[in-house]
């Protein structure tokens, strides 16, 4: 019998292991735009992507020489709510492709599902309703946690998305973790969480250049190929 390399998968939820389109972020852009009277500059929106959307709004705040006090945060992320809301009901959110089935692989093995998001728990339970996913343990769920940026002191980059994770399924053994996403964020916190896998995704905002200068362990296209490492297989890596 082959043994398994890794015991718990920490997910990414957009861009990772759901596909909706970059909406998230088409709609911070807009609504911070529309908070400070001009665009937001590419590569500052870039740099705030996979963290909560809470951080990101009060972060972009700051660094345009805005006013990023507690209320007005309070105001813009309420909108950014709403609008992101409206945006899902119009355009659902789908599965990326293949993830399913990794999933089911996944659980089959033994290995654990977390799925991790800078969402606050109202949007990402939203979106897994929508999807048709349930959260608890297998066979009779999709996943076994969901962890959101409202339970957490602090988002990613910080690790503590992932050791809730952990936390939530039992895990104790971080280098027997896997932690997939498609940010820099994203890979930022699996690396500084310590996990034993630090895998980016292709499937979302950034490219193979941008990742590939982050302390990563491995580049797949898609998180629906981390089977491919279950047992050891060689794949790409850094």
């Amino acid at each position: 019998m082959t043994t398994r390399t890794f015991d718990l998968a920490a997910l990414d939820m957009a861009g990772t292991t759901v596909d909706e389109g970059g909406l998230v972020y088409d709609v911070l852009d807009r609504v911070v735009s529309d908070a400070v009277g001009h665009p937001v500059p590419h590569d500052l929106l870039a740099r705030w992507k996979g963290t909560s959307k809470r951080e990101a709004i009060a972060g972009l705040l700051a660094e345009l020489g805005e006013p990023a006090e507690t209320t007005r945060v309070d105001v813009v992320f309420a909108d950014f709510v709403e609008r992101l809301t409206t945006a899902y009901r119009d355009a659902p959110p789908k599965p990326v492709a293949g993830i399913g089935e990794t999933f089911s692989a996944l659980h089959e093995a033994g290995v654990k599902i977390a799925l991790q998001t800078g969402y606050s728990s109202d949007i990402a339970q939203a979106i897994l309703d929508g999807l048709g996913w349930t959260v608890g343990g297998y066979p009779s769920d999709t996943v076994d946690a969901l962890i959101t940026s409202d339970l957490v002191p602090a988002s990613r980059p910080a690790p503590y998305l992932i050791y809730r994770c952990m936390e939530a399924t039992g895990v104790t053994d971080v280098r027997r973790v896997l932690v997939a996403g498609d940010t820099p964020s994203d890979v930022l916190a699996g690396h500084n969480a310590a996990a034993g896998f630090v895998v980016g995704v292709l499937s979302g905002s950034f490219g193979a250049e941008t990742l590939e200068q982050q302390p990563l362990t491995h580049i797949l296209p898609s998180a629906a190929d981390v089977t491919q490492l279950l047992h050891g297989a060689s794949v790409a890596t850094r």
